[in-house]
């Protein structure tokens, strides 16, 4: 979290804890940088390989605690087998998605849901990126391609678009 995206968490916050308060099951991801990741050595980029880098922000500490799992990630597999797992037996036929680096992480996890048969809501003013509001913009339009248009919502709007989709069927 950076001056770039710190506007977010509060959206964030909001978002979890609303999906939370109606029973649905929430899954934080963090992106841990192994050494010697394609991170490191194609795209040059160091961070993310310890705390307090890697914890989650201290505005969001006590809503993962009650999460349904905090998974770590590298970022090199299209969906990691936990989290498939979870997701799977939850019954879910969409996923919600909010968090920091719109153009990385959100995009490439609602892309993969989408790739996977899953219906991805993508909350576009719960999101951020740590590089700046033009690649977050640049994400947003990345994923109305890969994913749909309508599959970008506001936190306001989110649940009246889960209700009028509820029951769609989960594409194996």
């Amino acid at each position: 979290m950076n001056h770039h995206s710190r506007h977010a968490v509060p959206a964030v916050s909001d978002t979890v804890t609303q999906r939370s308060a109606e029973d649905r099951p929430v899954i934080f991801t963090r992106c841990i940088n192994h050494p010697g990741s394609f991170y490191e050595c194609l795209l040059q980029w160091h961070r993310l390989k310890k705390p307090p880098e890697t914890d989650v922000v201290p505005a969001l500490t006590r809503t993962a605690v009650h999460a349904h799992a905090v998974i770590d990630e590298t970022g090199t597999r299209s969906s990691p087998p936990r989290r498939t797992k979870l997701i799977r037996r939850a019954g879910r036929t969409y996923l919600v998605f909010c968090g920091i680096a719109t153009e990385s992480c959100v995009l490439k996890s609602a892309a993969d849901a989408f790739e996977h048969g899953y219906a991805p809501w993508i909350v576009a003013d719960a999101l951020a990126s740590g590089v700046g509001p033009d690649i977050h913009d640049a994400g947003l339009v990345v994923a109305c391609g890969l994913i749909g248009t309508g599959q970008l919502v506001t936190a306001e709007n989110v649940v009246g678009q889960l209700t009028a989709c509820a029951g769609a069927p989960v594409l194996e």
